[in-house]
């Protein structure tokens, strides 16, 4: 009964996380500079582990669905959305960077974050721009 209590616990705090990371990825559609990829795959994490329901709510969703299925089916991004990622990264750590952060071991190790992500990201497969219509 305490493990089924726990799976119950843990699958609702998963979800939560799901709803939370879909929130930032909401506002990074309406706000420029904040990041939508990261935080829609991160909600398909969190709900492939919590609930099937949402997982495949998520999977056929008309904007988000095609990202989500595509990063599981290891088919990378579109060159577009690798250039507003690492746009995006550039500017939010540029602007941390310059205005948020003063120690100096700070700056550097944010500047290191955002090259290694932004590397990661360009590593990864580029998938071709589907014709629109």
């Amino acid at each position: 009964m305490a493990e089924q209590a726990h799976r119950r616990s843990t699958r609702t705090i998963l979800s939560a996380l799901g709803f939370l990371s879909l929130g930032v990825a909401l506002i990074g559609i309406v706000l420029p500079g904040i990041p939508t990829t990261g935080p829609v795959l991160l909600a398909g994490y969190f709900f492939s582990r919590s609930s099937e329901r949402f997982d495949r709510w998520l999977l056929e969703h008309r904007l988000f669905g095609p990202i989500t299925r595509d990063w599981r089916a290891g088919r990378g991004f579109t060159a577009r959305a690798k250039t507003v990622s690492v746009f995006a990264i550039v500017i939010t750590f540029s602007v941390t960077v310059g205005f948020a952060v003063s120690h100096l071991a700070f700056r550097i190790g944010l500047v290191m974050l955002a090259v290694a992500i932004s590397a990661y990201i360009l590593r990864l497969p580029t998938k071709t721009a589907e014709p629109a219509g």
